[in-house]
């Protein structure tokens, strides 16, 4: 067996939720503030976030950077992990089929 691995970027949930809050409270915005800059319903997004549980939207992502005055890719804590694979499996696949069913898919 011939296997290689890669780095695979990833987004820290829990890590971009404490910058977030920190970010916040830095810039002395509440949760209230942020909800309302937001135009959100309710302020559970934004504790949510805090807490590591989900991550913004890309359009909230946007507006944050823009009350923050930071790039957007300032609020994201990136990690990285390792993938495995093996590459004699890879070198295994059948372009033609991949190829075919493209076709097929082109012409319907």
């Amino acid at each position: 067996m011939n296997t290689d691995s890669v780095k695979a970027p990833s987004i820290n949930v829990t890590e971009t939720g404490k910058r977030l809050k920190k970010l916040a409270q830095r810039n002395g915005y509440s949760v209230k503030d942020i909800q309302r800059y937001l135009c959100l319903s309710c302020p559970q997004p934004v504790y949510r976030w805090y807490k590591g549980i989900i991550l913004p939207s890309v359009d909230n992502l946007l507006r944050l950077s823009e009350l923050f005055q930071v790039h957007m890719e300032e609020l994201l804590v990136k990690t990285e992990y390792s993938v495995s694979y093996d590459i004699e499996r890879l070198g295994k696949k059948n372009p033609e089929k991949r190829l075919r069913a493209y076709y097929i898919k082109m012409a319907a």
